[in-house]
């Protein structure tokens, strides 16, 4: 069962969708991992989910301090169950739900002025992280000084020193199949400029 770990809606049961083919929820280790490393990092921000699937990691967010979240995803079904989960833990009015593909969000926050301090990103395994999800990201230009960018992926994209696309390598964490990489945007980095593929 999912719940949420910490903050004001502790323990909170959250909804699942059935098969992995739909989505694939982040394991409760891999969440406690993340939020433990980032727990004073959390308070007052503006967080991101572009893969949203259950909506957990915003909500957990969310429950610890975070200010207010976008949750986006492209399927329907994920979607509802997201509204679902943001009323069950009665966090719904600090959240902003989308059903939209990553790449259409990204260019529409880019248009609107949109900024963000802490953005996850956990598209399915299949998905090259680096090469598309972050370079369209930081092409955007929607994250502030010092933004967190958290990718969960299966291989290991990053080495420590490396700059991505702008970001700052900051740590790296194994659990099992998931991989776990914390970048960072110091200030006065620029966005990627490369031409768009």
């Amino acid at each position: 069962m999912m719940r949420i770990i910490a903050g004001k809606a502790r323990r909170r049961s959250l909804e699942t969708l059935s098969g992995e083919d739909i989505t694939r929820p982040t394991s409760e280790r891999v969440k406690e991992g993340v939020f433990s490393a980032i727990q004073f990092e959390i308070e007052g921000k503006r967080f991101l989910d572009l893969f949203a699937g259950t909506g957990q990691m915003a909500l957990e967010a969310l429950s610890r301090g975070a200010s207010s979240a976008v949750l986006v995803d492209d399927n329907v079904k994920a979607v509802e169950i997201i509204k679902t989960n943001a009323r069950k833990t009665e966090l719904i009015g600090q959240c902003k739900i989308l059903r939209k593909d990553y790449s259409e969000y990204l260019k529409g926050a880019s248009a609107s002025g949109e900024k963000f301090d802490i953005v996850f990103l956990d598209p399915p395994y299949a998905k090259n992280v680096k090469d598309e999800v972050l370079k369209k990201l930081t092409r955007a230009d929607i994250l502030n000084d010092g933004a967190i960018v958290i990718c969960e992926s299966e291989n290991d994209y990053f080495e420590e020193g490396e700059d991505v696309y702008g970001l700052t390598f900051r740590k790296k964490y194994r659990y099992g199949r998931a991989l776990i990489t914390m970048l960072e945007k110091r200030a006065g980095s620029a966005p990627s400029s490369d031409s768009e593929e």
